[in-house]
């Protein structure tokens, strides 16, 4: 009896987990241009990020200058750095779609002008079976 229940268990573990594994429908083209625009949206914001940190540490650099400076202490001058770019306001424009003849998808032309075939029967190359 407790070997039966163990080989159950075992049966309902496996397919528990291979329900787990189904595989999922692939995304559509709505899906797949709203993954695109929200990307866009993220790597928009790392950017603003970026820009708002800049400014951030150039205000704190100006700030130990100035305090350095009336405390009478000698500082080097600050490194050279590029300057803090604004992103700019979020604007999306989504790729225009390429026809298909354009994408790639077909054989190339090499292979539709000589298609890599030789002369020789097909009886000859695959004997049939006796």
């Amino acid at each position: 009896m407790n070997k039966l229940l163990q080989v159950l268990t075992a049966g309902l573990i496996v397919s528990a987990s291979a329900s787990a594994f189904a595989k999922l429908a692939p995304l559509g083209d709505e899906a797949k241009a709203k993954a695109a625009e929200t990307a866009a949206k993220a790597t928009h914001a790392a950017k603003q990020e970026t820009y708002l940190l800049c400014k951030s540490q150039d205000k704190v650099a100006v700030s130990y200058y100035a305090h350095a400076k009336t405390l009478g202490k000698e500082t080097k001058p600050p490194a050279n750095t590029a300057e803090c770019a604004d992103a700019g306001p979020f604007a999306y424009t989504p790729p225009e779609a390429k026809p298909l003849e354009a994408s790639g998808a077909h054989s190339p032309t090499g292979n539709a002008i000589s298609p890599p075939s030789t002369k020789q029967p097909d009886a000859q190359g695959n004997p049939a079976k006796k």
